[in-house]
C-alpha cells in the first residue's frame, strides 16, 4: 500500500525541471523557452556525435538547468550593476573575456547611482569587483551542482553543472579546466547556449558566425565545427520543437515520475531557490508553505489539501525570479511601472507551472496569493466568489509571513502587530476571517524543541547566520547582538569554516533548507 501512495504524483523528474528552466531564463533577461531550445540544441548536438547514454542524460539535464542559480547573489549583482537581469543579457552579446565584454560589463557599473556614487563604485571595481564576479559564478556552479544531485540525478549531470562556467581555452571558473578536462555535456551546452541565442536573434548565418568567432576560446573547436557545418539541419524548427510534450518526450534515459516524496522534496529544492532572489526572503517559501499546510490542519482540511497547500506554497513565488532586485531590493517607494512588474510575478508562476498537468490545482492555488476577496488583490483582480477556501488559507499565509519578515523599507514587524494587521485586513474586506484565524492559530505553535543545530552550528552561530542571510553587513549584526565587529567576523569565520562554504550566499542557502532563517515550523500535532 505505502508503495501505491509513494508513487501517485503522475509528474515526471523532466517536467519539474523543464519548468523551472522558464525561471531561469527570466532571471537571465532572456525569452522563455530559450533553455529548452538550448537543452534540445544540445541533444542534437550528443546525437550527432554519437554520444553514450549517460553523456546524453547529462547534456538534456544541463541544457535545462545552467544557470538556474544565477540569481543566487542577485542583491550583490544590483549593488554593482543596477539592474541584475540586465547584466547577465549583456553577457550574451560579446564572449566575457574580450575587450568588447568587458567594457559592456564596465558600461553597467553603479547604473541608476548619482554620479558621485557611481564614480566610488567604479573605483572600487578593480580592487573588489572581479574577484566578487568570479566568486558568483563559482557559488551558482556549486549550487546548481548541490540541485542536481537534492533531485536525484546522476553524477554526470551535477558534474558538468559544477563546470558549465569553465571555458575550451582555460580562463574559466571555478579551476580554470581547459580542452577535453571539461566534460563533454558541459562543452555541448556552452555551445548550445550561445548559438541558440544568436539565431533566435539573428538566424542560421549569425549563429554559425559566433561559433566559429570564439572557436578555440570559449567552445570546442572540434564542436564549433560540428556545428558550423551542420548548423542549418541542427537548427531546423527549433522553435516549432518546444512545445511541451516534444521537449519532455526528448528526455533520454530516465523518464521517471517521481514519488509524492521526491514531488515534496523537488517542490521545496525549487522554492528554496527562488527564495535566493534576495537576503529579506530567505526561507520565505518554506516557511509559508509549513504555515499553510499547517494552517489547513488546524482548520480541519484534509491530507490532500494539507498536501496541496504545502506544495503551493513551496512554488508561489516563481516568478519572482522574472523582476529585478533593482525593484525588490528598493528602499523607496516604487514607481508605478515598477509596481506593474511586481504585480507580474503570480502571473508568471501560472506560466511557468503551466504544462504539468498533475500539478494543476497547485499551480492554481499558487498562482492566487495576492488576490483578495474585494478584488483589489492581482494579478487577476478575482473576488471572493472566484477563490477557493485553499486560495484564502495561502494569501493569509503569504501575507502573514511576509510581515514577519523585513524589506528594504521596513523592518520586520511583531507577532502581536502582525495578527493585528492580519485582523485589519478582513475588516477591510480584503483577507477572508476563517482563513486568518485559522493561520494566526497555527501561527501560535511556532516550536522551540531543538537539542543540537544542524552543521554543529552554536546557538550563537545560528543568530549571526540568520541576520547575515538576511543580509546585514557584520557592522549591523554586531549593533544588533552588542558584541563588537571584530566578534562578527570570527562567528563569521567559524560558520563558513562549519559549513564548508565560501560565500554568504552558500550560508544563506544552507540556513534556508534547514530552517534556521524565515521560515516557521510547525508544532507536531497532538
Amino acid at each position: 500500500m505505502k508503495q501505491v501512495v509513494d508513487n501517485a504524483s503522475g509528474v515526471r523528474l523532466a517536467e519539474l525541471v523543464a519548468s523551472l528552466s522558464f525561471a531561469t531564463d527570466l532571471g537571465r533577461g532572456l525569452p522563455m523557452e530559450h533553455s529548452i531550445r538550448r537543452a534540445l540544441l544540445a541533444l542534437r548536438l550528443a546525437d550527432h556525435l554519437a554520444a553514450a547514454e549517460d553523456d546524453r542524460v547529462a547534456t538534456y539535464y544541463t541544457g535545462l538547468l545552467d544557470g538556474v542559480y544565477c540569481h543566487a547573489d542577485a542583491d550583490e549583482q544590483a549593488m554593482w550593476f543596477g539592474d541584475d537581469i540586465a547584466i547577465k543579457a549583456d553577457a550574451y552579446k560579446a564572449d566575457t573575456e574580450s575587450l568588447r565584454g568587458i567594457l559592456l560589463m564596465l558600461r553597467r557599473l553603479g547604473a541608476g547611482e548619482s554620479g558621485l556614487a557611481r564614480v566610488r563604485r567604479i573605483a572600487q571595481f578593480p580592487v573588489r569587483g572581479w574577484s566578487e564576479v568570479s566568486r558568483w559564478l563559482d557559488t551558482h556552479s556549486v549550487l546548481q551542482a548541490e540541485f542536481a544531485t537534492r533531485i536525484d540525478l546522476p553524477a554526470s549531470v551535477s558534474d558538468a553543472l559544477r563546470q558549465s562556467y569553465e571555458r575550451w581555452d582555460g580562463k574559466g571558473v571555478p579551476n580554470g579546466a581547459r580542452g577535453e578536462v571539461i566534460p563533454l555535456a558541459a562543452r555541448i551546452v556552452c555551445l548550445a547556449d550561445v548559438v541558440e541565442v544568436y539565431n533566435h536573434r539573428g538566424g542560421v548565418e549569425v549563429a554559425r558566425e559566433v561559433a566559429k568567432e570564439r572557436s578555440g576560446s570559449e567552445f570546442d573547436p572540434r564542436l564549433a565545427g560540428i556545428f558550423g557545418e551542420h548548423a542549418a539541419e541542427l537548427l531546423e524548427g527549433l522553435d516549432q520543437a518546444t512545445n511541451w510534450g516534444e521537449v519532455i518526450e526528448a528526455e533520454p534515459g530516465l523518464d521517471r515520475v517521481v514519488s509524492a516524496d521526491e514531488l515534496d522534496s523537488a517542490l521545496g529544492a525549487m522554492g528554496d531557490l527562488v527564495d535566493m532572489k534576495s537576503p529579506h526572503l530567505a526561507g520565505h517559501s518554506l516557511g509559508v508553505a509549513n504555515l499553510a499546510s499547517e494552517a489547513a490542519r488546524v482548520s480541519g482540511m484534509s491530507l490532500a489539501e494539507q498536501a496541496l497547500l504545502r506544495r503551493a506554497g513551496f512554488v508561489h513565488d516563481l516568478g519572482r525570479l522574472g523582476v529585478s532586485n533593482a525593484i525588490w531590493d528598493k528602499p523607496g517607494p516604487l514607481t508605478a511601472a515598477e509596481r506593474e512588474r511586481v504585480r507580474l510575478h503570480p502571473y508568471l508562476t501560472d506560466r511557468m507551472l503551466a504544462g504539468i498537468s498533475a500539478l494543476e490545482p497547485v499551480r492554481a492555488v499558487a498562482a492566487r496569493h495576492h488576490e483578495r476577496l474585494d478584488g483589489s488583490g492581482y494579478p487577476g483582480g478575482l473576488t471572493a466568489g472566484e477563490l477557493s477556501h485553499p486560495d484564502r488559507i495561502l494569501a493569509a499565509a503569504d501575507a502573514y509571513h511576509a510581515m514577519t519578515e523585513s524589506r528594504p523599507f521596513r523592518s520586520e514587524i511583531s507577532a502581536e502587530g502582525t495578527a493585528t494587521e492580519m485582523r485589519a485586513e478582513v475588516r477591510g474586506g480584503r483577507l477572508d476571517g476563517d482563513a486568518v484565524n485559522a493561520v494566526l492559530a497555527a501561527a501560535g505553535h511556532r516550536t522551540t524543541r531543538r537539542r543540537g543545530w544542524p552543521g554543529g552550528l552554536t546557538a550563537r552561530e545560528v543568530e549571526v547566520l540568520s541576520l547575515l542571510a538576511r543580509g546585514h553587513s557584520n557592522k549591523e549584526i554586531a549593533g544588533r547582538l552588542f558584541v563588537t565587529p571584530k566578534t562578527i567576523s570570527s562567528h563569521v569565520q567559524h560558520i563558513y569554516a562549519k559549513l564548508g562554504v565560501s560565500s554568504r550566499a552558500r550560508a544563506t542557502h544552507f540556513a534556508a533548507q534547514h530552517g534556521l532563517v524565515g521560515s516557521y515550523e510547525a508544532s507536531p500535532g497532538p
